[in-house]
């Protein structure tokens, strides 16, 4: 438990470790990308666009609504400015390198980057009307099952892309999963994610927000260095999903917010969240499909495809939000 007595002292809050630097430093992408200050990789420039509001702020940038000028398309225009902190360059970095390999209906997708002279990084995405879903519990309250369902099924689609591309996401949770006014559910914000270049590559840096790791990634010494990364997926997805349906973070009472050691304690030493009276069979077991402690015994995104929980009526989605 080196990891426990490293970080001791230390008191976070729930959930961002954003500002923590990974064990094992981030790649950049080729230098083409990194270091052009001229080339756009869009038709869409930054003459192309105007500011309608921001939408968010955090880790180093801001992100706005945009218009594009000529089509009066909306989309969405993340920043992050020259002065930020290297590793949060490093990351915008990564996640642009993702972006231009990913093509899939369940990952949001990227119409262009370019790196301004004055050091801002900027990507053009698609603009998803409704925000995220941590936005849509805050605002219209839990989440029944068929919704659930609903959103299960499109993110396994989207993990099962990324994992059949090699690439680990490593911070799934309610506030990555985007959701557009067709209420299809996709996946976003890939800087701290990984491309697996080989098949024993190893996936164990500490990256991500803590509340969503699995327990081999807080304490590797007890559940394996290398661990299978595919499988933090599906523990990442498990507990995203009971959050959804109880209004708070599963392994806590609502409204407490942990330091980083009763995290810790919480998910390695307790036992998996249960479900309330009230919830299905089928959603209990596909639950306890996604959070088993040991990770080889995690269903993989094809298996939980054919749960079913997800292979219910599509009908109802999440029409009634």
């Amino acid at each position: 438990m080196a990891l426990v007595r490293e970080r001791r002292q230390v008191n976070l809050r729930l959930p961002e470790l954003s500002d923590r630097r990974p064990r094992f430093p981030l790649p950049l992408p080729p230098a083409s990308t990194s270091t052009s200050t001229s080339t756009s990789t869009s038709a869409i420039s930054c003459n192309d666009i105007e500011k309608i509001h921001v939408i968010g702020h955090g880790n180093g940038g801001t992100v706005y609504k945009v218009r594009h000028k000529r089509s009066s398309q909306i989309y969405a225009l993340k920043v992050v400015h020259g002065d930020s902190d290297p590793l949060v360059r490093r990351q915008i970095y990564r996640e642009i390198e993702i972006l231009r390999r990913t093509d899939s209906p369940y990952i949001v997708q990227c119409h262009g980057s370019y790196e301004k002279p004055s050091g801002d990084i900027v990507i053009v995405m698609e603009y998803m009307e409704l925000g995220t879903l941590d936005s849509l519990l805050q605002k219209y309250g839990t989440f029944d099952e068929p919704k659930l369902s609903h959103v299960a099924r499109q993110v396994l689609s989207g993990l099962s892309y990324l994992h059949g591309q090699k690439i680990i996401h490593r911070d799934i949770k309610p506030s990555n999963l985007l959701v557009n006014k067709d209420m299809k559910v996709k996946i976003a914000d890939f800087g701290v994610s990984k491309i697996m270049q080989r098949t024993l590559d190893a996936c164990n840096s500490y990256v991500g927000t803590c509340a969503y790791m699995s327990p081999e990634r807080f304490d590797p010494d007890t559940y394996g260095g290398n661990y299978d990364g595919y499988a933090g997926d599906i523990w990442s997805l498990g507990l995203t999903l009971l959050e959804l349906y109880l209004g708070h973070f599963p392994f806590l009472p609502p409204g407490q917010r942990p330091d980083w050691a009763t995290l810790m304690c919480a998910i390695c030493f307790g036992d998996p969240p249960s479900l309330p009276d009230g919830a299905s069979e089928e959603f209990r077991d596909f639950i306890q499909c996604c959070l088993q402690k040991e990770s080889s015994k995690r269903w993989t995104t094809s298996q939980l495809l054919s749960h079913p929980f997800v292979c219910k009526d599509p009908s109802s989605d999440l029409v009634n939000l």
